[in-house]
């Protein structure tokens, strides 16, 4: 279990940082999600699209939506959202400085971006609520219901919330306390708190206490845990990109993809795309 240690201490020094070069993406405004792999995703950018796209879809984006983007990263999606979707009013909030300060000067049209904990949005004074927020591959980071509480009050009524989640399988009750021990551990090294996890049934009632309803909860285990480390295990790294990355940058994806592999071959946890509409 050493390649546990390495990924919690490296989750610790530079928290969700990743080398967007090394999977494939030389973008100004890369993409850093695990993305979702199918056919028709063959390349990083596209699987990371995709998974934004299944989100989009789910909570029936349209070009007149007031959005907020959740830890947008280095603004891939923002950009996405522009151009693809035609968003006008666009905000993002984000914990990293150099990300902000990219994107502030990649993207001057945008709305917005604030430079906060997603967990605390009464912070900022947004000056009107959002029809739609989306959260990228990152609110299971933290607990359900601290990310519910912050998200709820900066919605419309009837506004539409979609994220990515880690729920606990049936197969979770079979484990022995060492076995959940392990688990833990590994979850923690991603910088995922165990206890923060609960079933299916759960995060439904989770939800509707905070106020939503129209709760779609989909298993994307397969596409994103399964095909990120497929992805990562037949990838080579170019000779002309060795200038730009660093071995702790190498291992750090190399172990994500590990510990992907892992999840998904015990099918214990589930990542999950939630969609649900304000009440």
């Amino acid at each position: 279990m050493k390649w546990l240690q390495q990924l919690r201490a490296e989750v610790s020094q530079h928290k969700y940082a990743i080398n967007a070069k090394l999977l494939g993406d030389s973008s100004e405004l890369a993409w850093s999600n695990l993305g979702y792999w199918s056919d028709a995703a063959q390349t990083y950018p596209d699987a990371c699209r995709a998974l934004a796209d299944h989100l989009a879809h789910n909570v029936q984006l349209t070009t007149s939506d007031h959005v907020l983007d959740l830890g947008c990263g280095q603004g891939a999606s923002l950009l996405h959202w522009q151009q693809q979707y035609q968003i006008q009013h666009i905000e993002a909030v984000e914990l990293q400085p150099k990300y902000i300060q990219k994107i502030q000067t990649a993207i001057p049209q945008l709305k917005a971006i604030h430079g906060h904990s997603f967990l605390n949005l009464k912070q900022i004074s947004f000056q009107q609520a959002f029809d739609v927020v989306l959260c990228i591959d990152a609110a299971y980071h933290s607990s359900l219901n601290s990310f519910l509480n912050s998200v709820a009050p900066v919605l419309n009524s009837k506004g539409r919330l979609g994220f990515h989640y880690l729920i606990l399988s049936p197969k979770f009750l079979n484990l022995n306390v060492a076995e959940k021990i392990q688990l833990a551990l590994l979850l923690k090294a991603a910088d995922v708190n165990l206890k923060n996890l609960s079933d299916e049934v759960a995060v439904q009632q989770q939800l509707v206490q905070a106020g939503f309803e129209q709760i779609q909860i989909e298993d994307f285990s397969e596409a994103v845990l399964g095909g990120f480390s497929q992805y990562i295990q037949q990838q080579t790294i170019a000779p002309q990109t060795e200038a730009q990355y660093t071995a702790f940058d190498v291992m750090k994806i190399q172990l994500t993809a590990k510990l992907c592999q892992k999840l998904w071959t015990q099918g214990v946890v589930q990542y999950v795309q939630v969609t649900a509409q304000k009440k």
